[in-house]
């Protein structure tokens, strides 16, 4: 199918500089799901009039938003789990209940989509079972993703010990008072998967699905305290064997960096770096904890940073510091995490907290620009996932993942002229604003609807499943997640002083 997107603006993506690039009446021609040609619109719809025309005037298109970083559907919040500092969230969850992930996947999906987001980084942190039972309930979020139309990069995220603190389960589960001790031996047994069978499951995927167009398998080594020396050389292996890309999670938290410095006598990266696990094609999510060094060696191998700005805030691990990321010159994506500030997935949202929260003191001190923000959910998103240098721009020969927004509801009742096009988008966009979403030229939303899914179908089996007392293993594992925080608590006494 030839389509031709027509917009007063198309931002095409940015120059080496950062400058955006910003093309006036301009159009995208679509041929299947590539990008075949951007130009002056009057000249593109004069050589292709059978093409099916979308937008138009009052439209501005940009290259879909990527969320570099997520784990799961509805949030923690809504099943249950407060917000912790992050070591205390682990027992915190335990209450959460199982809920299909069919309908797990796609609620979040909407308001993904919904808010811009074409191409997400899933990163599935746990799975009980063997390897048929984690690689069925993965066919299942992959599915559920396909059949929204969404590109997704899906990773089972290796883990090989320290599975409740950052220490031994085995001692952790005996230093619990006597009747906690079966019930945690239990919940931990439950996800103490070989690593082996991990790696089985990686390969089993990949080749899986390496037909679908819309989904990659990429590898999660999960972060340094869940892994073993064995799994570290796993994960190196598995990348030198295959080529496909690397996500971690790395200095979340002080007790992170504290981890680290017992384990390693130094740095988290530097130990990582030591097995090969820096390069191009590594991102390390988080990093709030970094040091100037940490950062020069990132810079040095050229890997990317995932800044999760939302989730630092709720967990109080910290806020990153963002103008060094950005004046290191490592590409910098964006992720929303396990939920945004407003307890959603909206990459808009996420944009505009990231703007306006790293704004220090002093009339000369740095900041981010609107530009650097849009190129963090664009073109450095994409380099953070298996679709790097065919999704973030909009280019002949890139898949046709674009957004169109109605600029009269974004600038609604006003908005003056002379503010750059970008500032305007960063600043005042909402998902409101988002008329149309297409994935590898396909329109995967349009008007508030979703063609191939009912959303309201879906949040009403949501509820109808969820709706309901809790069985006596639910209230149990609430009972259990109550009971673990004081010995979690006490468990990381001494590692970090504030003051």
């Amino acid at each position: 199918m030839t389509r031709l997107v027509h917009a007063d603006h198309v931002l095409t993506g940015f120059a080496e500089d950062g400058t955006p690039v910003i093309l006036d009446d301009a159009a995208v021609l679509i041929e299947g799901e590539t990008i075949a040609a951007i130009g002056p619109a009057a000249d593109l719809a004069r050589a292709h009039p059978d093409a099916e025309r979308i937008g138009g005037k009052g439209r501005v298109a940009i290259p879909g938003l990527i969320n570099a970083h997520h784990h799961v559907g509805l949030t923690p919040f809504q099943m249950g789990a407060r917000d912790q500092p992050l070591e205390l969230w682990f027992p915190e969850r335990l209450a959460m209940r199982d809920l299909d992930p069919r309908l797990d996947t796609l609620f979040s999906a909407f308001e993904m989509v919904a808010s811009g987001v074409t191409t997400v980084q899933h990163l599935h942190s746990r799975a009980p079972g063997d390897v048929d039972a984690v690689c069925a309930r993965a066919d299942t979020i992959l599915g559920a993703y396909r059949e929204l139309g969404m590109r997704v990069s899906y990773s089972f995220a290796l883990r090989d010990q320290n599975r409740m603190v950052y220490g031994d389960d085995d001692a952790f589960v005996a230093s619990l008072p006597e009747p906690l001790r079966a019930p945690t031996a239990r919940y931990l047994s439950a996800f103490a998967m070989p690593l082996a069978d991990q790696v089985a499951v990686f390969h089993a995927l990949r080749d899986a699905w390496a037909a679908e167009p819309l989904a990659a398998i990429q590898i999660a080594p999960s972060n340094l305290h869940w892994l073993s020396d064995a799994a570290l050389e796993s994960a190196a292996r598995m990348a030198e064997e295959t080529g496909a890309p690397m996500h971690l999670h790395l200095l979340e938290t002080p007790y992170q960096m504290e981890y680290a410095r017992r384990r390693t006598g130094g740095s988290a990266l530097a130990h990582l770096d030591s097995y090969g696990l820096l390069d191009p094609k590594t991102t390390l999510g988080h990093s709030v904890w970094m040091t100037e060094e940490d950062l020069n060696l990132a810079t040095e191998r050229g890997a990317c940073l995932c800044h999760n700005c939302s989730s630092n805030l709720r967990l109080k691990s910290g806020k990153a510091d963002l103008n060094a990321f950005l004046a290191s010159g490592v590409p910098v994506a964006l992720g929303i995490d396990e939920a945004g500030i407003n307890d959603d997935r909206d990459m808009l949202q996420e944009m505009r907290l990231a703007l306006t929260l790293h704004r220090p003191p002093g009339h000369d001190a740095p900041s981010p620009s609107a530009a650097q923000i849009l190129r963090m959910a664009t073109e450095h998103g994409a380099a953070t996932t298996p679709f790097a240098g065919r999704i973030g721009r909009l280019a002949p020969g890139m898949l046709a993942d674009i957004v169109l927004l109605d600029w009269d509801a974004v600038t609604r009742p006003w908005q003056d002229p002379s503010m750059p096009i970008v500032d305007v988008l960063v600043r005042r966009a909402k998902p409101e604003a988002v008329e149309t979403v297409l994935v590898g030229g396909r329109i995967v939303y349009h008007d508030g609807r979703f063609p191939g899914v009912d959303r309201a179908a879906v949040h009403a089996a949501i509820t109808a499943a969820l709706s309901r007392p809790d069985t006596p293993s639910e209230a149990a594992m609430r009972r259990l997640a109550r009971d673990l925080l004081p010995p979690v608590r006490q468990f990381y006494e001494g590692w970090f002083d504030p003051h």
